[in-house]
């Protein structure tokens, strides 16, 4: 009989290989902030609604919180760590947050800056319509949105690069 009570797993985050030996039932969330300490992970809900855990797994935008650490075996997640360039530079998303006042508390930032570069890569030039369907898979309680949808407004207008 196997031991399914950890599983090996090797994932590469932020472009650095990881490897780790993870209980069958772990959040991806929970992998990042606690096995990888990658903070920027948020969890609000836990049950994938709010958006504040998304990551890329293989370019697309998933909630961390439901998907499984084994389930992302063999896999590329970036996280909002993972967004900026190697040298510290802000992307072309963050840069248009900051400067478009897309954010006050912070704590769903990271998960719009993923989901929306996210979004910029499957639709560059997007329509005002298309970007607020695009923010509804996040919830912000601060902002009211109108700085989010400038801020991606901008970015699109800027080119998605670092």
């Amino acid at each position: 009989m196997t031991d399914t009570s950890t599983i090996d797993i090797h994932v590469r985050v932020n472009g650095t290989g990881r490897q780790a030996t993870v209980p069958p039932r772990l959040t991806l969330a929970d992998f990042l902030r606690v096995n990888c300490g990658l903070t920027g992970t948020h969890l609000g809900c836990e049950h994938g609604v709010c958006g504040a855990c998304t990551v890329l797994l293989d370019g697309e935008a998933v909630r961390a919180c439901l998907v499984f650490a084994v389930q992302a075996d063999g896999t590329e997640v970036t996280t909002v760590e993972g967004i900026a360039g190697p040298d510290g530079q802000l992307s072309t998303v963050q840069t248009a947050f900051r400067e478009h006042h897309g954010l006050q508390c912070g704590f769903c930032t990271p998960g719009f800056v993923v989901s929306v570069t996210a979004f910029l890569a499957e639709n560059p030039k997007p329509t005002d319509d298309e970007i607020r369907e695009a923010l509804t898979g996040n919830l912000c309680r601060c902002t009211g949105y109108q700085g989010i949808v400038n801020a991606v407004r901008a970015a699109a207008e800027e080119g998605t690069s670092a």
